[in-house]
């Protein structure tokens, strides 16, 4: 049996994401799946941790999660609920971001907060899903944009 043809039971793990989407460290960034409604929307969630690569330059003394890391995040994100929407996942395609409109960051994210990834299926036509993305920390919306992702084969 192939690991994601099991029966989804949430949480979703790392391991189980690990098993759905191509990224590894550094650049895996959903650790967990915690929300999710075919075809339609999934939360997810990111630990934010000091020992993380990008702080050791984005700003030492001050570390700060970079803003295009969320945004990548929020693409994992995006993928995750495409893959785990699909009837058949042995075919899929690699999704990629192809535009990113309307992004907007309203307050810093630094070690130690949960940043919560909403997203949001939009539409999906040729292959090419529209997202309306969300992140939060505490609550609080930290970040927001509509990413466009194209499925590609064979890549």
């Amino acid at each position: 049996m192939n690991p994601t043809d099991t029966p989804l039971e949430l949480p979703l793990d790392v391991e189980r994401i690990m098993t759905l989407l191509p990224h590894r460290y550094p650049f895996l960034l959903v650790d967990r799946v915690v929300e999710f409604e075919h075809s339609k929307r999934l939360v997810a969630l990111k630990n934010v941790t000091v020992n993380e690569p990008c702080f050791t330059g984005h700003f030492p003394g001050h570390p700060v999660m970079p803003g295009v890391l969320i945004i990548e995040a929020l693409a994992q994100a995006s993928g995750l609920l495409v893959f785990l929407s699909a009837a058949k996942h042995d075919a899929q395609p690699m999704y990629y971001l192809v535009k990113v409109d309307n992004a907007k960051f309203t307050q810093m994210v630094v070690p130690g907060d949960q940043l919560m990834l909403h997203v949001e299926l939009k539409r999906m036509i040729r292959g090419m899903g529209l997202f309306a993305c969300r992140a939060l920390v505490a609550g609080k919306q930290v970040a927001e944009a509509e990413l466009l992702c194209a499925g590609r084969s064979g890549a």
